[in-house]
C-alpha cells in the first residue's frame, strides 16, 4: 500500500508511525484507518522491530473524525467509515474478542507506545488507549468528544476505559465527554509520563529502544498477551496458564541468555546486533 496519510520509519529496531496529516490535527478518516492498519502490520511483521511508536504529526495526535467526514455521514445518512474493502488485519486470529477494530491491538506480539504530542479526541483518544503504554506532552488536550456529537462512546471505549483508570473517573469522563489535559491523565494512570513537548518524542523511542534492545522478545509476547488474556479471564486459568508457559519458556535460549547475563552481571543481549 502506498503511504499517503501515514509515515512509516524503523530505526534501532523502533518502528515509529506518524500519523500524518498535520494540516487537520491528524484528523481520522478512512485512508489513515487503512494505512495506520498496514504500518501496524508491517512492524508486527518485521523481525528486527522489537516496540512501535505512534504519533502525530505536527501540532495533534489526533484530533478525531475529519469533520467533512461527519458531515458526508449526514449527506448520506448514516454512518460510512469510509475504509475499503479489504484491510491488513494485524493481530487477529488470536482471540475472537480481538478480531475487532483498535481491539487487534491486543492481539499483536510487539508494544505500542503512544507519543501524545497534542489534541487526542474521540477516536483519537480511543487509538492512544489501545497503546500499551502512553507518553504525553505538557497540556496536550484529551477528549472522548462523542457527547458532544450525539454520539455513542466509540469503539469499546466504554469497556476499555474503566479498566484503565477505575469505573468511577471513566464513568465521569465518558458521560461528560470534557476535556482534560495530560497532567489530569497523568493523575489518573492513564499517562505514563508527561513530557516537554521538545523531549515528548525522544522519550517514547527511548523507553521503546530500552524494551527492543534489553527485554526478551518472547517476554514482551507472552506477557503482552497475558495481560489482555486475563482482561477477559478469571485468576485461576492466569495461574495456570503462566505455569504453563513458565516450563516452556524455562527451556528457550533467551532465558538461557537472560540467566547468563545475571550470573555475568551485565545486560541480556536478545539481539544479536545489539
Amino acid at each position: 500500500m502506498e503511504l499517503k496519510v501515514v509515515r512509516y520509519e524503523v530505526d534501532e529496531h523502533v518502528a515509529t508511525i506518524t500519523l500524518n496529516r498535520p494540516e487537520r490535527l491528524n484528523s481520522w478518516t478512512g485512508r489513515m484507518h487503512a494505512e495506520y492498519r498496514f504500518a501496524i502490520d508491517q512492524a508486527e511483521r518485521d523481525a528486527a522491530v522489537g516496540a512501535v511508536v505512534v504519533t502525530g504529526a505536527g501540532r495533534g495526535f489526533c484530533a478525531g473524525a475529519d469533520a467533512r467526514a461527519l458531515e458526508g455521514h449526514i449527506e448520506k445518512g448514516g454512518y460510512d467509515p469510509g475504509t475499503p474493502p479489504e484491510m491488513a488485519n494485524p493481530g487477529y486470529g488470536v482471540s475472537l474478542e480481538y478480531d475487532r477494530n483498535f481491539a487487534f491491538h491486543f492481539g499483536l506480539t510487539k508494544a505500542v507506545i503512544a507519543a501524545i504530542n497534542g489534541p487526542a479526541a474521540g477516536v483519537g483518544l480511543v487509538l492512544a488507549c489501545y497503546c500499551d503504554v502512553r507518553f504525553a506532552t505538557e497540556g496536550a488536550k484529551l477528549t472522548t468528544a462523542h457527547g458532544k456529537l450525539g454520539l455513542p462512546a466509540e469503539y469499546g471505549l466504554t469497556w476499555l476505559l474503566p479498566r484503565l483508570i477505575g469505573l468511577s473517573a471513566a464513568t465521569e469522563i465518558l458521560l461528560s465527554s470534557r476535556v482534560f489535559l495530560a497532567e489530569e491523565a497523568a493523575a489518573l494512570g492513564l499517562v505514563h509520563r508527561v513530557c516537554p513537548p521538545e523531549e515528548l518524542l525522544g522519550a517514547a523511542q527511548a523507553y521503546a529502544r530500552d524494551l527492543a534492545r534489553h527485554v526478551s522478545p518472547a517476554s514482551i509476547r507472552e506477557t503482552k498477551a497475558a495481560i489482555y488474556r486475563d482482561l477477559h479471564g478469571g485468576v485461576g486459568a492466569s495461574v495456570e496458564a503462566s505455569e504453563a508457559l513458565l516450563r516452556t519458556m524455562a527451556k528457550g535460549p533467551e532465558f538461557a541468555e537472560g540467566v547468563r547475563a545475571l550470573t555475568e552481571k551485565r545486560r541480556p543481549r536478545f539481539r544479536p546486533d545489539v
